[in-house]
């Protein structure tokens, strides 16, 4: 007992040190301007930036998201199940304590007995090398990284969502358009038949009018189910089976907010997906401290204490008592190559989380450039063609008085009207392409909103 209580302080001062790499996060540069930059822009990068919109269904349809969407609930319970993994490794910290007994009934030349014992065992590994706290370095991290990936679905889905939402309030303008040049043509097919009836007209003239009217017509179907399928995508991501969903303003209402300011040195900071690459790189950096800790001999203490008896009924009373305490050490000789082994594949693997992390930053600054780039050269494709409807619109009533002057052929007014059509979808499309690439750039710089689940 007494060799034991001298030998704990040389534990302790030995168990202080730890093998293996500290981690040391890799120095990157971000950039220091960007090709597109917004100097009047507000700096919405810290709130929940889908509000900037001030649509209330698109903020019920999100809440509803984030509290019945499956992937951030298979999310949640990842953390969970790392989070358990966390407290187990934290444990080996700790003596383990457990108990035990057994009782039996026996006889021998006529004496019975029943033998019962009942004692208490502890045991504990000192972490002489540091291999349990770099085990525990690395738990830690892969909870961080499991948190980290949570807040990516989260991230995803709440783009998802306001994207998905907004192509359905696009479809929703690409069917009006539809409609409304269905029944503009089918007012001048029903004029036309008036005319031909009268003399006035060709059967052609008639006949290319119907064919406007019915192409105009045929375009209507293929948007209603386009928009039925983008409702069924939503309810999906809304947690809920395939659906109608509701709608708060149209798409020509929502405002186009310019993106926030202090892009570059925010984005390592609040993108999940860089965040959690570096998690990855910390624990696999820690594994190889816990794969080097192998090389080194391994203390235990483990005892025992008790109490004995051969009748159950002086359990207590009678002197059996027992107790049992030793120390062990148990140290690698020969392994042929194994712990070498193992200690390159952890050093392989912090590589590849090295890389990794790496490759996620440059993607990351590629995203925000790409994003910056596309929302500022649609807005200026955005312009352009609404100029060119309202020319088209000029062009489409001049081309109807003429020719009901008798200056053109009806010709003239078929080739004004197509163009016309074609050039709202186009517009309602460039529209809502511009919203896509607004919730793709705050993706990009990592949201910035903080949302807790219940």
């Amino acid at each position: 007992m007494r060799s034991t209580i001298v030998l704990l302080p040389l534990f302790a001062l030995v168990a202080s040190c730890t093998v293996g790499p500290d981690y040391m996060r890799p120095v990157v540069k971000p950039p220091q301007t960007w090709r597109i930059m917004e100097k009047e822009s507000a700096d919405v990068a810290n709130t929940a930036w889908w509000q900037a919109y001030g649509d209330p269904v698109l903020n019920r349809l999100i809440e509803t998201a984030l509290r019945e969407n499956k992937d951030l609930m298979l999310a949640a319970a990842r953390i969970d199940e790392f989070a358990g993994q966390y407290g187990v490794v934290k444990s080996e910290f700790y003596p383990q304590v457990g108990a035990g007994g057994s009782i039996s009934r026996q006889q021998y030349l006529g004496q019975v007995s029943s033998p019962t014992q009942l004692a208490v065992n502890a045991s504990w590994e000192l972490d002489l090398w540091g291999k349990i706290r770099r085990n525990s370095e690395a738990a830690r991290a892969e909870l961080l990284a499991s948190e980290e990936g949570r807040r990516s679905v989260l991230l995803s889905l709440v783009s998802s969502v306001a994207s998905s939402y907004i192509w359905l309030l696009d479809l929703d303008k690409q069917l009006e358009i539809a409609h409304n040049t269905a029944k503009s043509r089918k007012a001048a097919l029903d004029l036309f038949r008036i005319r031909f009836d009268g003399g006035v007209i060709t059967e052609l003239e008639l006949n290319q009018s119907r064919s406007e009217y019915e192409q105009a017509m045929a375009t209507i179907p293929q948007l209603e189910a386009a928009v039925a399928l983008q409702e069924h995508a939503l309810s999906i991501l809304l947690g809920a089976d395939p659906g109608p969903i509701s709608r708060g303003k149209k798409i020509d209402d929502l405002p186009v907010p310019l993106p926030p300011r202090g892009i570059p040195s925010e984005v390592l900071q609040r993108r999940p997906d860089i965040l959690q690459a570096e998690q990855v790189l910390i624990a696999a950096n820690a594994r190889i401290g816990a794969a080097r800790a192998a090389y080194y001999p391994s203390i235990s203490l483990t005892g025992l204490l008790g109490v004995s008896s051969t009748e159950l009924s002086s359990l207590f009373s009678g002197p059996g008592r027992l107790y049992n305490y030793q120390a062990s050490l148990t140290a690698p000789i020969f392994t042929a190559g194994s712990i070498a082994g193992q200690v390159r594949a952890a050093e392989a693997r912090e590589q590849q989380a090295l890389l990794l992390y790496r490759q996620a930053i440059q993607n990351a600054f590629r995203e925000v450039e790409d994003g910056l780039v596309r929302q500022a050269r649609a807005r200026d494709q955005l312009a352009a063609q609404k100029r060119q409807v309202e020319a088209l619109r000029s062009y489409a009533s001049l081309a109807r008085l003429r020719f009901d002057n008798g200056y053109s052929s009806y010709l003239e007014v078929l080739d004004a009207e197509r163009s016309l059509f074609t050039a709202e979808l186009a517009f309602s499309q460039a529209e809502g392409e511009l919203h896509q690439y607004l919730i793709a750039l705050y993706k990009a710089m990592g949201g910035g909103w903080n949302v807790t689940l219940k």
